[in-house]
């Protein structure tokens, strides 16, 4: 802008660019205005603006008319054209300023084809790390968009497994007031992570939020099964039964509730892992989790849950009757006798 000739015409830069601004984009944004018609009472967005067609080259671009904001306070004498108030000459630009927190960036788009987002970012990283040395000083490379989206979500479901697992413990301790039985109870869990993995690996699906949230699904499901079996297994112990017989008794007793509860997880979920239909893929993973976890983690339930059980307190049996053993030879009366005497 020749701000000289400005001030000798009575205009400002800030006519200047209204006037542009108007021509170029309307005045639905600086000056909205609307009409309510008598006829079929809808209000109506009224606009000014050029005909796009009209602004067809540099000439016509500087035959817009460039007035003041009031009538007759241009000293000139009237309204300008734009030509005579500022200097148009060749020049290069950024075709899309982006800015980031105020800084101005360049982003660098990178898409997926053929393979999973952890496998391109991993690529994209090694690619950074080796440019990094080699910028200028004040510039740097990030890695943002969708990655960052999925490490957080990785991290968030993560964190909310673990803690489901370890408030499912508490809550177990708290039912039946042993640490140990809670303990037995849970070790069906690492069966039904081995599954998820399995799994996703037979089918080719990669790790994703719908995998990880039928992971937390499964835990569910497995954790319920196994309080089956080591309750009755407590309940035939507390009855003076050994604790083999007990746990024998107790996976085959609890053998049809487990699978039944097992295998209609399992039935319902494999129309979605299979993923027939437009979209279905996004579900897949889902059900493919929850497939393969309930198989290993009903396989555990049934047959490694009670054998911890029989075997924990197979030990626990023992150390009672050497204690007792111990206490007889010694020859130490009970406790009620040492306080009568």
């Amino acid at each position: 802008m020749d701000r000289t000739r400005l001030q000798q015409v009575g205009l400002t830069a800030f006519n200047v660019g209204q006037n542009v601004l108007i021509s170029l984009s309307g005045s639905a944004q600086t000056a909205p205005a609307f009409w309510l018609s008598p006829e079929n009472g809808v209000v109506y967005r009224v606009a000014t603006q050029a005909p796009q067609y009209a602004i067809d080259s540099l000439d016509a671009l500087l035959n817009i008319p460039v007035g003041a904001a009031g009538p007759g306070s241009s000293v000139g004498g009237g309204p300008q054209i734009l030509g005579n108030l500022v200097e148009a000459r060749p020049g290069r630009s950024l075709a899309i300023v982006s800015r980031y927190n105020i800084t101005p960036v360049v982003d660098v788009y990178v898409s997926v084809q053929g393979t999973d987002l952890a496998a391109v970012a991993r690529e994209v990283r090694a690619r950074i790390d080796e440019i990094r040395p080699k910028l200028p000083r004040g510039s740097q490379v990030t890695l943002r968009g969708q990655v960052q989206t999925m490490q957080d979500s990785f991290i968030g479901l993560g964190v909310g497994l673990a803690m489901a697992i370890v408030l499912v413990y508490l809550l177990i301790v708290i039912n039946f007031q042993s640490w140990t039985d809670a303990f037995i109870i849970v070790m069906a869990l690492p069966a039904a992570l081995a599954g998820i993995a399995w799994m996703l690996f037979i089918t080719g699906t990669t790790l994703s939020v719908p995998a990880l949230t039928g992971a937390i699904m499964t835990m569910g499901v497995a954790t319920a099964n196994s309080i089956l079996v080591i309750s009755f297994a407590r309940d035939r112990l507390a009855q003076g039964v050994p604790a083999l017989s007990a746990a024998l008794e107790a996976g085959a007793t609890r053998l049809r509730p487990v699978l039944m509860t097992a295998l209609a997880m399992i039935i319902g979920m494999i129309p979605m892992a299979l993923g027939l239909g437009e979209g279905a893929e996004q579900n897949a993973p889902l059900g493919r989790a929850v497939i393969g976890g309930l198989v290993f983690a009903t396989v555990s339930t049934l047959l490694f849950v009670p054998a911890l059980f029989a075997e924990v307190h197979q030990r626990f049996a023992q150390r009672r009757d050497a204690r007792a053993a111990a206490v007889s030879a010694s020859g130490a009366p009970p406790l009620g006798a040492q306080q009568e005497s």
